[in-house]
Protein backbone atom coordinates (compact mmCIF):
# COMPACT_ATOMS: atom_id res chain seq x y z
CA UNK A 1 0.00 0.00 0.00
CA UNK A 2 1.08 3.35 -0.80
CA UNK A 3 0.34 6.40 1.23
CA UNK A 4 -1.70 5.42 4.52
CA UNK A 5 -5.52 6.81 4.56
CA UNK A 6 -5.80 8.67 8.07
CA UNK A 7 -9.17 6.86 8.78
CA UNK A 8 -10.21 3.11 8.01
CA UNK A 9 -13.18 1.60 8.36
CA UNK A 10 -12.75 -2.42 9.17
CA UNK A 11 -15.57 -4.48 8.68
CA UNK A 12 -16.57 -8.41 8.39
CA UNK A 13 -17.89 -11.14 9.85
CA UNK A 14 -17.25 -11.76 13.25
CA UNK A 15 -14.52 -14.51 12.96
CA UNK A 16 -10.82 -15.23 13.18
CA UNK A 17 -9.84 -13.41 9.70
CA UNK A 18 -11.93 -9.79 11.07
CA UNK A 19 -10.10 -9.92 14.26
CA UNK A 20 -6.54 -10.75 12.40
CA UNK A 21 -7.86 -7.34 10.35
CA UNK A 22 -7.89 -5.40 13.38
CA UNK A 23 -4.58 -6.45 14.69
CA UNK A 24 -3.03 -6.44 10.89
CA UNK A 25 -4.09 -2.40 11.50
CA UNK A 26 -2.61 -2.06 15.07
CA UNK A 27 0.66 -2.98 13.85
CA UNK A 28 0.76 -0.77 10.96
CA UNK A 29 0.23 2.27 13.20
CA UNK A 30 -3.36 2.43 13.40
CA UNK A 31 -5.30 3.14 17.25
CA UNK A 32 -8.72 2.28 17.60
CA UNK A 33 -11.28 4.98 17.05
CA UNK A 34 -14.54 4.66 19.32
CA UNK A 35 -15.90 1.46 20.00
CA UNK A 36 -16.75 -1.33 17.96
CA UNK A 37 -20.41 -1.90 16.11
CA UNK A 38 -22.24 -5.20 15.22
CA UNK A 39 -25.08 -6.32 13.52
CA UNK A 40 -26.80 -9.54 11.90
CA UNK A 41 -27.52 -9.66 8.38
CA UNK A 42 -29.88 -12.60 8.71
CA UNK A 43 -27.21 -15.33 8.87
CA UNK A 44 -24.44 -14.16 10.62
CA UNK A 45 -22.86 -11.34 12.93
CA UNK A 46 -20.86 -8.50 10.94
CA UNK A 47 -18.62 -6.54 13.04
CA UNK A 48 -16.91 -2.64 12.10
CA UNK A 49 -14.22 -1.09 13.79
CA UNK A 50 -12.99 2.42 13.01
CA UNK A 51 -8.93 3.19 13.26
CA UNK A 52 -6.83 6.58 12.27
CA UNK A 53 -3.40 7.21 12.89
CA UNK A 54 -2.12 8.63 15.88
CA UNK A 55 -1.82 12.34 14.17
CA UNK A 56 -5.09 12.62 13.40
CA UNK A 57 -5.98 13.22 16.25
CA UNK A 58 -4.03 16.33 16.78
CA UNK A 59 -5.54 17.49 13.66
CA UNK A 60 -8.15 19.40 15.44
CA UNK A 61 -11.16 16.98 13.98
CA UNK A 62 -13.21 17.73 17.26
Amino acid sequence: MSEKLNYRLLTGPDDRSFCEKVSQALEDGYLLFGAPSITHDGSRVICAQAVILPHTLSAGGD
